[in-house]
């Protein structure tokens, strides 16, 4: 298994596994916020193309 060095992607890898880990019920509680933060800095360094 090749893991991508974009670390733009690999946040998104992070936030999509956490997100769908929500739907069966993760209660993350008020580390919620660090959740945002990881979709928000994968979006930018996407953009970015980091």
């Amino acid at each position: 298994m090749k893991i991508t060095k974009n670390i733009g992607m690999l946040l998104l890898a992070v936030y999509l596994i956490l997100d769908g880990l929500l739907g069966f019920g993760l209660n993350l509680g008020p580390a919620i916020f660090l959740l945002y933060l990881v979709a928000l800095a994968a979006g930018v360094l996407i953009l970015i193309g980091k």
